[in-house]
This record gives C-alpha cells, sequence and structure tokens, in this order.
C-alpha cells in the first residue's frame, strides 16, 4: 500500500484512538468535549438535518467557487495583457487578503441583505486570491521568444492567448482553484454565522447555543468532507484535462 495513504491513517487512527480512551478515561462533559463515538452517533442521529443545511452550504460554496474562477480569469488575463493594470492592480490584490472576512461580513449583510448574495460574495472573496495569483504567474511563465515568433507568422493576441498562453497557465489556476476548493465551503459557513436560517453555519449555531458539542463537530465533519470533495473534484477535473490535452498532442503528431 502507498505509504502516502498509510502514514497519514496511521497518525489519524491513533489520534481517534487516544481521543476517546482519554475521554472515556477522564469523563470529559459531552459539552465541553464529545469523544469520537458521540460524535458519530450525533452524526448519524441527526442525518436528515444534516444533510439538507449540507445541501444549502454547497450550493454557497460551488456558485461562488465558479464565480471566482470566472472573475480570477478575466482578470489574470487583463494583468497578462496590460502591464499598467497589473501594476495598479496587483498591491490592491495582496492588501485585501490583509482584510479579515469576519470583518466585511456583517457590512456585505448591511449592502445585500440575509439572502444568499452576501454568502456567495464571501466566498468569492476567500477564493479569488489565490486562482488570480496563480493563473497569472502561469501566464507569465511562457517564453517571450515563442510569443515573438507567433507574432512574426501573423498570429493574433487572442491566437497567442488561445494556442500557448491559456493551456500553460491553466494547471496554474486548477491549482490555485484546489486550493480556493478548500476556502469556499469556509467562507459560506462564515456567512451563515452572521445571518442566514439554514445551512451547516446556521445548524452550528444553533447546537452551539443548546451546548450540544457532539452536534458541533459532526457539523465540522460535514465541512470537513465537502471541503474535501470539492478538492477531489477540482483535482479529477485537472486530471481529465491533462488526459485530453495528451490526447490531442499525440493526435497532432500523427
Amino acid at each position: 500500500m502507498n505509504k502516502r495513504l498509510v502514514y497519514p491513517l496511521i497518525s489519524l487512527t491513533t489520534l481517534l484512538v487516544s481521543w476517546e480512551g482519554l475521554g472515556r478515561l477522564f469523563s470529559f462533559p459531552n459539552y465541553i468535549l464529545p469523544v469520537p463515538s458521540a460524535i458519530v452517533e450525533a452524526l448519524v442521529s441527526d442525518w436528515h438535518t444534516l444533510f439538507k443545511h449540507s445541501l444549502v452550504t454547497l450550493k454557497e460554496g460551488v456558485i461562488g467557487l465558479v464565480i471566482a474562477s470566472i472573475l480570477a480569469s478575466i482578470l489574470a488575463i487583463l494583468m497578462d495583457r496590460f502591464k499598467g493594470l497589473q501594476l495598479a492592480i496587483y498591491p490592491h490584490l495582496v492588501i485585501s487578503q490583509t482584510i479579515p472576512m469576519m470583518v466585511l461580513g456583517p457590512l456585505l449583510t448591511v449592502w445585500f441583505g440575509f439572502g444568499l448574495t452576501p454568502k456567495i460574495l464571501l466566498v468569492i472573496l476567500m477564493s479569488f486570491f489565490p486562482m488570480a495569483i496563480a493563473f497569472f504567474s502561469g501566464l507569465q511563465q511562457v517564453d517571450p521568444k515563442y510569443i515573438q515568433l507567433m507574432k512574426h507568422y501573423g498570429a493574433s493576441t487572442w491566437q497567442i492567448y488561445q494556442s500557448v498562453k491559456i493551456p500553460k497557465g491553466l494547471p496554474g489556476l486548477l491549482s490555485g482553484m484546489r486550493v480556493a476548493a478548500t476556502y469556499c465551503i469556509g467562507g459560506a459557513i462564515v456567512g451563515e454565522w452572521l445571518s442566514a436560517s439554514q445551512g451547516l453555519g446556521y445548524y452550528m449555531i444553533r447546537v452551539k447555543n443548546g451546548y450540544l458539542m457532539d452536534k458541533v463537530f459532526a457539523a465540522i465533519l460535514i465541512v470537513i468532507l465537502l471541503s474535501l470533495g470539492l478538492n477531489l473534484g477540482v483535482y479529477g477535473l485537472e486530471k481529465l484535462l491533462q488526459k485530453k490535452r495528451m490526447m490531442t498532442s499525440v493526435e497532432s503528431k500523427n
């Protein structure tokens, strides 16, 4: 079996067994730190409610991630195409990452209400930066001499991007998207903490107020699984595009 899989499984099993054993040995109160078995029981007993709220959070996360990827791609191409825009925008992108999302949440709620919009906007703000920077860096890695050669043969700016730059930068975009996929569910949760009537964030606040910490941990487990699922989904997309690109390359050679 692959060591990259075995070692994490061993460490996780050790952690869970130690947690369960110490929790039972010292009789940790359930409202302070529930043992893993109690969390699993809460997950099973409240599964239907958790599933309903999970769909809401997943919807917010996926919509925000898709919109963020589109906006990040457009901005990265524009920054690569226009040096002045890069100099004007890039520092602000970096500075934007110093602003805590919890600060922006209440403002977005005031401006856009208590519906879906402020949650999606929070997801976009949390997901946008890694994709824009990674895609921009990929676009910048194309050899300028190759660009000059294409221009010499009469290729237009769009043809250069379509044939060379975008394929070169696509792995960077997908790498940034994998990072953003782990953030987007968290962004949706933050929005639901601040103002919501459904979603995992709302569920966590409700059960936390009732000191049902086993259900809080069950919701956290669902959040982890959703984030990992989105990350794996982007990874699968990346592998699919790589395979398609290789097949296209082989066909062109033949």
